[in-house]
């Protein structure tokens, strides 16, 4: 018995990012370029340390220019920085 395959053509696919797949930021988000170590602490996740080690980036390196450029803080891992996204901006 022999099967033959005709007509087949691939199909291509694109996904197209809306509104609807933008991350949600909770109404108590925080702006990481002017909290304070106190309001930073208010994250999740985030103690003194890294309130501390976010605040001195800040003061030597400039303000963050995207959320993502938190995880350049040592201990704020990929996942980490996944549960704060919806508690942070940068204005």
């Amino acid at each position: 018995m022999l099967f033959t395959l005709t007509g087949c053509v691939a199909e291509k696919k694109s996904i197209v990012l809306t509104s609807e797949n933008l991350i949600p930021v909770s109404e108590n988000a925080f702006n990481i370029n002017t909290a304070s170590a106190a309001d930073l602490e208010k994250i999740p996740h985030i103690g003194e340390k890294l309130a501390l080690k976010i605040i001195e980036h800040r003061r030597r390196h400039g303000a963050f220019r995207k959320p993502e450029h938190l995880m350049l803080i040592q201990g704020i891992s990929d996942k980490m920085f996944r549960e704060i996204r919806p508690f942070i901006i940068v204005n």
